[in-house]
């Protein structure tokens, strides 16, 4: 199949950015704009390895196959666990945008947690290679999702991004195109989902799948007190009897259950700011800090974050977007922000 791929993108070239996430992969064309953005989730079928299904198609599946099928995020904590599948992912999107951009053997540049080891740097070039990428170039994310934002990174002041994905949260104090602190903790959106489902297999005696935390996340998630409860019926099994039920749990619930996980992130960007030189403290302070990625908006994170910092807190207008709109940005102007990639290791040189 990739050979294919290969053969039939040898005569138009184009260059593309990719947010490569746990929960979503967004791209971005070159001249375009982003013009995919869809779950990062794979499903096979298991004997024959083929693949049935990619994106919001597949999961649509999750938790719902036999045992002949697996649906899955080939991608946790904001790194590779499965090749193949992250290979297969890659060319099935690139091949959505084809018709209606017609390139092909791109330039691919991609977004990566600034934590990565070189192991899974490796891993995320050989992906996009197999998937037909002529040329792969890396940027840590939160320089991307500053680009972004619309920040100047090359002035001489600190600007403070935390970039709250699905699998990762990249904090990172940015000033002249260079990260001076960093921190990548591997809590963000997926962790929050969890924390829902332990909380009602806790309390309630019932199993809920990933799909059902989320949703509650989504509709009645907070970390700060709301003006008025909210609530919302879930179904899912007894753990008891094994039969379906159905309950109901409120936002305060949800909020308790919820902070354990949101503090960590929290307590990550107070030790940030501990290792932040106090000349580019004064610039957060007067600036803030920018909060970026589709976990900043759960309801009260900013506040929360404002009150225990003491520091404004700016969402940004694009959290989701913003990521792969700086990539597309930095692709864009390539020759301004060639100093911002990540150089393999193998190519630096030392005196």
């Amino acid at each position: 199949m990739l050979s294919f791929f290969k053969r039939l993108f040898r005569v138009w070239g184009n260059e593309v950015a990719v947010d490569l996430g746990t929960a979503y992969t967004l791209i971005y064309v070159k001249g375009q704009g982003i013009v995919l953005n869809e779950p990062s989730v794979v499903a096979v079928d298991q004997a024959t390895g083929k693949v049935l299904a990619v994106g919001y198609e597949a999961k649509r599946m999750l938790g719902k196959t036999h045992k002949g099928i697996l649906a899955k995020r080939p991608m946790k904590d904001g790194v590779i666990t499965d090749f193949e599948m992250v290979q297969e992912m890659l060319y099935t999107f690139l091949s959505k945008t084809i018709s209606k951009h017609l390139w092909a053997n791109p330039r691919t540049l991609i977004a990566v947690p600034s934590a990565v080891t070189e192991v899974e740097l490796r891993a995320v070039r050989d992906s996009a290679e197999s998937a037909g990428s002529r040329e792969v170039l890396l940027v840590a994310e939160p320089v991307a999702a500053a680009v972004g934002i619309g920040i100047d990174i090359d002035e001489p002041a600190g600007h403070m991004i935390v970039d709250v994905g699905g699998g990762t949260t990249e904090i990172a104090v940015i000033s002249l195109s260079g990260i001076v602190t960093d921190t990548s903790i591997r809590v963000a959106g997926d962790e929050m989902d969890e924390a829902i489902i332990q909380f009602i297999r806790d309390h309630y005696r019932v199993e809920v799948g990933q799909q059902t935390a989320e949703q509650i996340k989504i509709e009645i998630g907070n970390v700060f007190p709301l003006e008025e409860t909210r609530r919302m019926e879930v179904r899912g099994r007894d753990l008891v009897s094994g039969a379906p039920k159905t309950i109901e749990v409120n936002s305060d619930e949800i909020r308790e259950a919820l902070k354990p996980v949101v503090y960590q992130i929290i307590d990550a960007v107070k030790r940030a700011l501990e290792r932040t030189p106090p000349e580019l403290v004064a610039d957060i302070i007067d600036r803030g800090i920018y909060l970026s990625g589709g976990g900043s908006q759960l309801r009260g994170f900013a506040a929360l974050l404002r009150e225990e910092t003491n520091l404004a807190v700016n969402v940004v207008e694009n959290p989701v977007e913003c990521v792969a709109l700086g990539a597309g940005k930095i692709l864009e102007e390539i020759d301004r922000y060639r100093k911002v990639l990540i150089q393999p290791r193998s190519q630096v040189t030392t005196r």
